[in-house]
């Protein structure tokens, strides 16, 4: 059964810096549309970061734009996600997921389409 195996997250103040990783299985990894959307209690998903890694495309939400910097690491099946300057607002679980390449370019598409969803992995960010 794939699966997608996060890693990552933990607590930092203002203005600190974490990195999420997410290994997927060489079939997703190289088919798919990986990416994080977070989610906080009693709130809708909000798409963070999507990565097609056969073109290195990717997108981001307005919010993160300039702070978050995916990459990826062909040989370990892995996609990066680094997150600077994080703000309070950013607290949230994070998941990473992956879904189909042809909703990559479109956010809400995506998330609706999501076809595995890794554990997720808690970013708390105090002020």
């Amino acid at each position: 059964q794939e699966q997608l195996v996060e890693s990552g997250g933990g607590s930092v103040q203002a203005g600190g810096s974490l990195r999420l990783s997410c290994t997927a299985s060489a079939y997703t990894y190289s088919r798919d549309c990986m990416g994080w959307f977070r989610q906080v209690p009693g709130k809708e998903r909000e798409g963070v970061a999507r990565i097609f890694t056969g073109s290195g495309m990717t997108n981001y939400a307005d919010s993160v734009k300039g702070r978050f910097t995916l990459s990826q690491d062909n040989s370990k099946k892995t996609v990066y996600l680094q997150m600077n300057s994080l703000q309070p607002e950013d607290t949230a679980m994070y998941y990473c997921a992956a879904g189909p390449r042809w909703a990559c370019a479109d956010d809400s598409r995506w998330l609706l389409v999501l076809q595995q969803v890794g554990q997720g992995t808690q970013v708390t960010v105090s002020s």
